[in-house]
């Protein structure tokens, strides 16, 4: 279902740096139901990557680099929160996303999930920068796609 919403700047305002507001509706949703099941978390974080992903090559089609960067950091991110919440784990602040993402890199012995991640994060870094040259956005772009694959191999989808 897809549901349109006017989100007061009020609100948006009060939002944590790294949520969105898709995320933050539906995290509180979740919370409101009562709903702790972890394959729901994953089911909502999968969508969000999916949707993230869509976004950013819409915006890369428009050539707004600055707002596919963050669209595409988003997909990173909510992607790791797939992973983490199949696992039984919530993920809410930078560092805890970092510090999973070095977890898995530990259990995987894939060193290059961390640095497909770094990609995501120079990313996320334009966004509030908008210092990196289009041939980097590119290839950060091309990088977070590879994370969302191996990420999605690491829970079976």
């Amino acid at each position: 279902m897809k549901i349109e919403i006017e989100v007061p700047e009020a609100l948006k305002k009060s939002l944590r740096k790294e949520e969105s507001i898709e995320e933050a509706i539906l995290e509180a949703l979740v919370s409101y139901l009562g709903i702790a099941d972890p394959e729901v978390n994953a089911e909502i974080h999968k969508q969000l990557c999916e949707k993230y992903l869509s976004d950013g090559e819409r915006f890369m089609g428009e050539g707004d680099f600055i707002q596919a960067s963050e669209k595409f950091w988003g997909a990173a991110s909510q992607i790791v929160k797939v992973v983490a919440a199949k696992s039984g784990e919530e993920l809410e602040t930078h560092w805890e996303l970092w510090n999973f993402v070095g977890k898995l890199v530990e259990e995987s012995g894939d060193d290059e999930i961390g640095r497909l991640w770094a990609g995501a994060n120079a990313l996320h870094k334009n966004f509030y920068e908008a210092k990196l040259p289009e041939s980097l956005i590119r290839r950060y772009i091309n990088d977070v796609k590879k994370f969302c694959q191996k990420l999605k191999a690491l829970v079976g989808g």
